[in-house]
């Protein structure tokens, strides 16, 4: 009984060895898949890569993989002490925009331009007839604005020389009993576009002479003024009365000591 027990022993030695040979392979093949396998991450650690990579534009291969306490070795361990952590990842600020180079964008925008968009851009242009027609638009409104300048500016210097009614004075030797130091005396009126000139001959006012001339027709016909000439228009030695007024002449021959209008057919030398 006492050998069959020893040889059972003997026979239950080799397995027990065995098993407990069994764990260190284990062990070891364990080390080896946990060496080529790293272990899970914590979650305030992924989401920390996560951010880095987020802020700094890297990929995970470019952090370092995290490796557990245990593993490490003592000098490895040592650097864990509490440090002021320092960091190089920029802050990003979200409500700053990047400033833009104007330039830059107009040079970039004319050199992407497409011959499609040209040709939209070109359809959003006016017609060169519009700028013809702006240019003669403005060129009618400046004509306009111009006479009607002028036109004042003239009325003003009449205002200024005949008054109104218009009215023009000046002295003549004409042999109605006058002389050099004794001229007559004459006064041509616009009343309301009626000419009327007035003689005083030799200056003597009680022998006044009233001629009456032309009647003027059409607008401003009482501001027109009115201009005397005294030349000899037919050659007889005497000389003759001319109405100047709107550019036209009248002619009045001096005859018998007066003036008289011009028959028609009578020689006239202006």
């Amino acid at each position: 009984m006492e050998q069959h027990h020893e040889q059972r022993q003997t026979r239950a030695t080799p397995m027990r060895q065995t098993q407990t040979q069994r764990p260190s392979r284990d062990i070891y093949e364990d080390d080896l898949y946990d060496d080529s396998w790293s272990p899970r991450m914590p979650t305030s650690t992924r989401r920390y890569r996560s951010d880095v990579q987020y802020e700094m534009g890297r990929t995970s291969a470019d952090i370092q993989a995290y490796v557990p306490r245990e593993r490490m070795t003592q000098p490895e361990r040592k650097t864990l002490q509490p440090q002021r952590r320092t960091t190089d990842v920029p802050t990003i600020q979200t409500n700053r925009r990047r400033p833009t180079n104007t330039v830059d964008v107009t040079a970039q925008q004319h050199t992407i331009t497409s011959p499609a968009r040209a040709r939209k851009q070109d359809k959003g242009r006016p017609h060169w007839l519009v700028y013809v027609g702006i240019a003669t638009f403005v060129m009618v409104i400046g004509w306009i604005a111009t006479n009607t300048l002028m036109s004042w500016w003239q009325v003003t210097q009449d205002d200024l020389h005949y008054g109104r009614p218009r009215t023009y004075q000046t002295d003549a030797v004409v042999g109605h009993n006058d002389s050099s130091s004794h001229p007559s005396h004459f006064i041509a009126l616009n009343l309301s576009g009626h000419i009327e000139i007035i003689e005083f001959p030799g200056g003597d006012a009680t022998k006044a002479k009233i001629y009456i001339g032309p009647v003027l027709i059409g607008s401003d016909k009482d501001l027109a003024p009115v201009t005397l000439t005294f030349t000899d228009v037919n050659g007889d030695g005497k000389p003759d009365m001319v109405i100047n007024v709107q550019g036209g002449h009248i002619v009045f021959i001096n005859d018998s000591g007066q003036f008289r209008p011009a028959h028609p057919g009578e020689k006239i030398l202006l």
